[in-house]
């Protein structure tokens, strides 16, 4: 028997999850789909999109490339017709690659902001109407520690986390009276098959774990589970925040 928390206002909520084929979205998927919520989510990845689903009774995937105009409005607008109002969108997908400042052209810092900010507010303006219709939702935005911290040789990434958080700020104030909290999770590094694959060393964790209160792995269901409660309505007086998750690092 689980000792997790079980959220009974989100039992047959319909959710939205961006980038959810892998990683911290995978995670959300999962997440959701065992509380009893009708899950849809994108991802340009295709064919862990469709293992993950085919795992996971009644969960709808498409394939979707958020940076293609209008695809991720139309993808919204499918789940919506064919599952019922979204109540609760997850704005997760991101694109982490590095670039040094010197080398990020125009065309690099358009892309990087293509994939990490601009799906945030063009899923969030397109959800809004269902919501507020049926007397408010939940938005959560995935952010990052890297907003806070500004390392070096991700400026582009950087800027768009920071962008989230503020964003995050004034859809709250904004979509308020509709009775739509939106709020922001800032995770801290988190063990993911692609972190583990590019850059997360032993050497590269032993210093992190040296920078941390507590001394272990942040994982994506540990994100996920945060989700869950800023989704549900034992968070309904929580709008506008950006909760920090990391082990203590900020």
């Amino acid at each position: 028997m689980s000792r997790l928390a079980t959220y009974p206002s989100l039992n047959g909520r319909v959710v939205f999850i961006t980038g959810g084929a892998t990683g911290i979205g995978a995670a959300m998927v999962e997440a959701f789909h065992g509380q009893g919520c009708k899950v849809a989510f994108i991802d340009r990845d295709q064919p862990a999109g469709e293992a993950l689903a085919a795992r996971l009774a009644g969960v709808r995937f498409e394939p979707c490339d958020v940076t293609e105009p209008g695809a991720l409005e139309r993808a919204i607008a499918d789940a919506a017709a064919k599952l019922g109002t979204i109540a609760v969108l997850i704005n997760n997908v991101a694109d982490d690659s590095r670039h040094a400042a010197e080398t990020t052209d125009a065309e690099t810092w358009r892309a990087s902001l293509a994939v990490n900010l601009d799906p945030a507010f063009l899923a969030a303006r397109a959800v809004h109407a269902g919501m507020k219709a049926a007397g408010g939702g939940a938005i959560v935005n995935l952010s990052s520690i890297n907003a806070l911290i500004g390392p070096a040789g991700m400026a582009a990434y950087v800027a768009a986390k920071g962008a989230i958080n503020a964003l995050t700020k004034s859809l709250a104030r904004e979509w308020g009276v509709d009775g739509v909290r939106v709020n922001a999770i800032s995770p801290g590094w988190v063990v993911t098959e692609r972190q583990l694959a590019l850059w997360l060393t032993p050497e590269a964790e032993a210093a992190w774990m040296d920078q941390v209160a507590l001394k272990r792995r942040i994982l994506p269901e540990d994100i996920a589970r945060l989700a869950l409660f800023l989704a549900s309505d034992d968070a309904a007086a929580i709008t506008g925040q950006n909760l920090v998750i990391d082990g203590g690092r900020t």
